[in-house]
């Protein structure tokens, strides 16, 4: 692919012009998007868009039409035509008669996300690397456009002020935004969270939650890029070996368990952290660790563990174990979580698919004219999971805001180790998949510094 066709857009003037901005009043969309305030004829057919066409991608679309009987699949945008083709093949299997995606609807490069969201379409599916989940979510909601975000939504503090205001002005326009933080549409997490919160076992007084699980794409050696090929596309061909892309592990991967911490918290932001990881098993390039252990303060004591791993050969498991002062909740451990204590419980529910209800929540919203935003909890949850990643690069207690500062306020420096406060950015200036940039190496922990 040609520079051209990649683009010049640099992600950290966007970030730095939309972080800064002040949000500007709701704007009216143009009259070929639909908007959340009106309520859609169940005879009107929705146009999906879908923005990054890999696994999840694929998945998230397939789920959308699912769920959505009057809808179909009009327009792809991918940063490699191959994706695109591949997801086409995949979808038009499932879904023969609502996948029409004609050859002036595929967008390729790294600005097809713009080209897509201004070709016409309602709905938006968010998937791509989520280094870019920020200039997407934004755009997005600047269209007017409804959104199904993938988490986590940000890999820095940058990206997530942008996100944040996106999220704000989401608000303002009353759009659908809907969170890929699936469990909270999961029917049996709902009923369990729903006797969390009504006490069922006393005073929480901590969490441990682990995910641990293989690789998810391993990177691959240096000889085998092509000649010629510049840094940046092969860092995007490679996107969860770099932390500007992916955010590591506990944001891309295991930010699902820490959010289901923080449902169990009512969503209050930590008050601190500290944490450790690394890298096991090397490999030839990337900047990511394999494991995480992070330890959060929450009000009142409470410390709550995220810990999880990244290495094949070991014992893997995705589970969620709450204590309280009259028992304990399990989650995962088997198929049904359950309560020991004084009040026993089990589910015995029906487990209805948790992807298909996201996509489902979402339509009928759409179909109703009522309004779903998930925003500011995907956005908190997204900004806890950097938070430990940094603890655990860097060695120090991270706080969640600088009181001194009045939350994390505090104007032309940042001398605290508050995460609202922190000013990084680790994405290259321009984006073009000729360019040279290096990324770093894997952090090290008492030398790296908080940025």
């Amino acid at each position: 692919m040609s520079d051209q066709a990649a683009s010049a857009f640099s992600r950290r003037r966007f970030l730095n012009a939309s972080g800064g901005a002040i949000i500007a009043p709701a704007v009216l969309t143009s009259a070929g998007s639909l908007l959340a305030q009106q309520k859609a004829d169940s005879n009107e057919t929705l146009k999906i868009g879908l923005i990054g066409c890999g696994g999840r991608g694929t998945g998230a679309a397939a789920q959308a039409l699912g769920a959505e009987y009057n809808a179909k699949l009009v327009a792809m945008a991918d940063a490699f035509d191959t994706q695109i083709e591949n997801s086409i093949k995949n979808l038009s299997t499932q879904f023969p008669d609502r996948v029409d995606v004609k050859p002036d609807m595929k967008f390729t490069g790294l600005d097809a996300y713009q080209k897509l969201i201004n070709s016409g379409v309602d709905v938006v599916l968010l998937a791509s690397p989520p280094g870019f989940r920020p200039m997407h979510l934004t755009a997005a909601v600047d269209a007017g456009k409804h959104i199904f975000c993938e988490k986590p939504m940000a890999v820095d503090a940058a990206g997530y002020r942008v996100a944040q205001a996106a999220v704000e002005k989401a608000k303002q326009k009353k759009l659908n935004l809907v969170a890929g933080f699936c469990w909270r549409y999961s029917t049996s997490r709902i009923e369990c969270y729903k006797r969390l919160h009504d006490g069922q076992i006393g005073d929480i007084t901590s969490i441990l939650a682990t995910y641990y699980a293989g690789p998810v794409k391993v990177m691959p050696p240096a000889a085998g890029r092509p000649a010629g090929m510049g840094d940046v596309e092969w860092q995007v061909r490679n996107w969860y070996n770099f932390s500007w892309l992916s955010g590591d592990s506990i944001v891309e991967q295991a930010v699902h368990s820490l959010d289901k911490i923080c449902w169990a918290m009512k969503d209050a932001p930590p008050i601190s952290v500290i944490a450790t990881g690394g890298r096991q098993k090397k490999a030839e390039g990337g900047n990511i660790y394999d494991h995480f252990h992070c330890a959060y303060e929450w009000e009142g004591g409470i410390i709550c563990h995220l810990t999880n791993r990244q290495i094949t050969g070991c014992h893997n498991e995705v589970v969620d174990n709450i204590l309280g002062t009259k028992g304990r909740m399990v989650i995962g451990k088997g198929p049904a979580p359950f309560i020991e204590g004084e009040k026993r419980w089990r589910w015995r529910g029906e487990e209805k698919n948790m992807y298909d209800l996201e996509h489902q929540a979402l339509f009928n919203a759409i179909r109703k004219g009522e309004v779903i935003n998930d925003g500011d909890r995907m956005m908190s949850s997204t900004l806890i999971a950097i938070m430990g990643r940094e603890a655990a690069y860097t060695g120090q207690k991270i706080l969640w805001k600088d009181e001194a500062a009045g939350g994390g306020e505090k104007k032309g420096t940042n001398s605290s180790l508050a995460i609202l406060s922190s000013q990084q950015d680790l994405a290259p200036d321009t984006l073009k998949f000729g360019d040279s940039f290096d990324p770093g190496t894997q952090p090290v922990p008492g030398m790296t510094k908080f940025v």
